[in-house]
């Protein structure tokens, strides 16, 4: 596959585009930052400066040709609501439309568990960082492209178990970024599984059985 990581330099961009590249998959590895080439470089793809807040839905789509899938992990990361709107959102938004102009059918969008920090302090700014990714959800969802949206739980930064807990309604936990890089990998690599909405935390199933359950689950099909 050709994959298109926005939010390479990030901490499940960077994951999933070792193991990308790994299985032999080729991967441009959007930065905005170009201190960042480096870094994205050294985990196998290749670097393309781009930019969410100031590309046009045609310069993005421009970059987007010839891929066979987006990958969207990137995120303001508390840097304010206007970062908020302007990434999260408006980013969302501008490379969705990209990905239909330029022609790649499949979307997978890192967004986030409904029930992170409830009960918690969570501030005005973290209620707008809920709304701003709900809206982006629903965007994606009207779309004409093969769409799967990772709602991870609370990540974690030691190493992946390599098992989790994926379904379209879980209860809320933990989950390592290991994992969830891995959840998408094969995600990708299961064409049967789109148009799904998938939480995710730590568990017990292997990340290969988790995916292959989600499509008998989704399309009565059990997966190859």
């Amino acid at each position: 596959m050709k994959v298109f990581q926005i939010g390479a330099a990030g901490g499940i961009g960077s994951r999933l585009t070792r193991l990308l590249t790994d299985r032999g998959d080729a991967v441009t590895g959007m930065h905005r930052n170009p201190a960042q080439a480096d870094t994205v470089r050294a985990t196998g793809a290749g670097p393309l400066l781009g930019d969410l807040i100031e590309d046009s839905v045609e310069e993005l789509a421009q970059k987007f040709v010839g891929h066979d899938a987006v990958v969207f992990s990137a995120g303001a990361h508390g840097t304010g609501r206007e970062q908020t709107t302007l990434i999260d959102g408006k980013g969302l938004e501008k490379a969705a439309d990209a990905a239909v102009r330029a022609g790649v059918p499949q979307f997978v969008l890192v967004s986030v568990f409904p029930d992170a920090l409830r009960g918690g302090e969570a501030g005005e700014g973290f209620e707008h960082y809920m709304r701003v990714k709900k809206t982006a959800d629903v965007y994606l969802t009207r779309t004409s492209l093969d769409w799967v949206i990772v709602r991870p739980g609370t990540l974690l930064d030691e190493p992946g178990t390599g098992r989790v807990t994926a379904g379209q309604a879980i209860e809320y936990g933990d989950v390592h970024r290991d994992d969830v890089a891995a959840f998408i990998d094969a995600a990708l690599h299961e064409p049967d599984l789109n148009h799904v909405i998938v939480e995710l935390t730590g568990g017990e199933t292997p990340v290969a059985d988790a995916v292959a359950e989600l499509v008998t689950s989704t399309t009565g099909r059990r997966a190859p």
